[in-house]
Parts: structure tokens; C-alpha cells; sequence
């Protein structure tokens, strides 16, 4: 055997190198994608509390590093366009004396009570409130009556919403996005909610940064409210007649 051995030795240290060499390969490719795993932003957007139209709408992030929320913009899309609305901010009315305070921590809790933008540490979630309450906050800024979470206007349908969070992970320089949209559907006069997907869908390609990076710079000199396409079906009829 011990024969065998001196007379292969090359051999053997060869094989033994190259054997090496995989074991090291494999352990690397381990090491990056542990380290890609650590750097992607993993944000969820989901129900809570219940599943239907009044369940809240949960933001979760699962990322190793804190993300600060920049938007949260909400899209409801109909059949005769889409509504287009910024949602991060509380809907609140203010009263004098309501921008200051004596008081450090309260005027913190001020803050936080009015904006849902800042960071989102690891492990931690958000609500937006519920459902219901994004579909009927963009419908009353639009001037859409509603009866129920639905329409009144018999021929106006919702058809999705989709929720686009957009923000900063960590030091990248462009900002990254998640999105998820849910289906809308009238059942016996109830707006009924069933997400697209089984899961949130991350915006966090080259071209995608590219594009979000612009849309924030749109946001900021503009209300994204601008953007919605929506025309209501008697102003669509008197167009096609002129």
C-alpha cells in the first residue's frame, strides 16, 4: 500500500489539489450568496387580521438592514383608467398648535403619527391601515362616489389595486421598490379582495432602480395624483360625440 502510494504521489497530489480546489469553490459560492442574502431588500405586503376588503394592509421587513420608506403609493385601476394616489402620509386634520410641543418625545410621537415614511427596521411591520380605506381615501380625492367599497356609478368597475412601496436599503444609491396587487370583484354588492400573486414582487433590477429613481424625482415637483388616467364614462361619451 505504502508502496503504491510513493509510486502514485503526483497522482494522488494532483487529484488531491483539484479536490481542494471544489471544496473551496463550493465554499465561496456558499459565502456570496450568503452575502447577496444579507444585501437584498426583502419587503412583504400582505393582509392581516382577516382576508377580505376591510383586512389591514401589513408591510413587513424581512431584510437583514433597516429600509427607509420614501412612498407608498397606491394604484386603482378601473375600466375607465386608473386612480393615482400617494398614501404615506396620515389623513389628519390639523389644529394650531399641532406642529410644536414643549415636549421632545411628544413632538416625536407628533411625527410618527402623521407620516408613515422613515426607516422600518429588520423584523419589524407597518400597517397603512385597511384595505377599504386606501380604495375609499382614492375614490373621495377623485370626487367617485361610492356605495359600499363599490362604485355607484353602474358603469364604473374596479378592476386591481396595487400598492408600490418605494425606498432606500442600506447605502445603495438608487432606491429599491417592492409592489403587489390585489384583484377587486363585485360579489352580491361586495367588493371582494384576492391578491394577483402569491407573493410581493421586488423592483430591484438596474432598470428597474433606473425607473423608480425618476419616478421620485416626478414625485417630488408633482402630485402623483396627476398621473391618473380615470374619465368618467359621461365625460368619455360627450368627447366621442364631439
Amino acid at each position: 500500500m505504502l508502496e503504491w502510494i510513493a509510486n502514485n504521489a503526483k497522482s494522488i497530489s494532483a487529484a488531491a489539489s483539484i479536490g481542494s480546489f471544489f471544496i473551496w469553490l463550493v465554499y465561496a459560492q456558499l459565502l456570496y450568496h450568503n452575502f447577496r442574502r444579507q444585501r437584498r431588500p426583502r419587503v412583504l405586503i400582505n393582509r392581516g387580521k382577516s382576508k377580505g376588503i376591510d383586512s389591514l394592509c401589513i408591510i413587513s421587513n424581512m431584510s437583514a438592514e433597516s429600509i427607509f420608506i420614501e412612498h407608498i403609493i397606491a394604484r386603482l385601476e378601473t375600466n375607465c383608467g386608473s386612480l393615482l394616489m400617494d398614501v404615506t402620509e396620515f389623513e389628519r386634520n390639523y389644529q394650531e398648535g399641532d406642529e410644536g410641543g414643549n415636549i421632545d418625545g411628544d413632538r416625536e410621537w407628533r411625527i410618527a403619527d402623521t407620516t408613515r415614511q422613515g426607516p422600518l427596521e429588520s423584523g419589524k411591520f407597518l400597517h397603512i391601515g385597511t384595505f377599504s380605506e386606501v380604495i375609499e381615501r382614492i375614490a373621495r380625492r377623485s370626487g367617485l362616489d361610492l356605495e359600499g367599497h363599490w362604485p355607484c356609478h353602474e358603469q364604473v368597475e374596479f378592476q386591481r389595486l396595487t400598492l408600490r412601496i418605494i425606498g432606500i436599503y442600506g447605502s445603495e444609491d438608487h432606491p429599491v421598490g417592492v409592489e403587489r396587487s390585489f384583484l377587486l370583484r363585485n360579489e352580491d354588492n361586495v367588493c371582494v379582495l384576492d391578491p394577483e400573486h402569491w407573493d410581493s414582487r421586488r423592483l430591484s433590477s438596474h432598470w428597474q432602480r433606473h425607473k423608480l429613481k425618476q419616478l421620485l424625482l416626478r414625485i417630488s415637483g408633482e402630485d402623483i395624483s396627476a398621473q391618473s388616467t380615470f374619465v368618467y364614462p359621461e365625460k368619455s361619451d360627450e368627447h366621442e360625440r364631439a
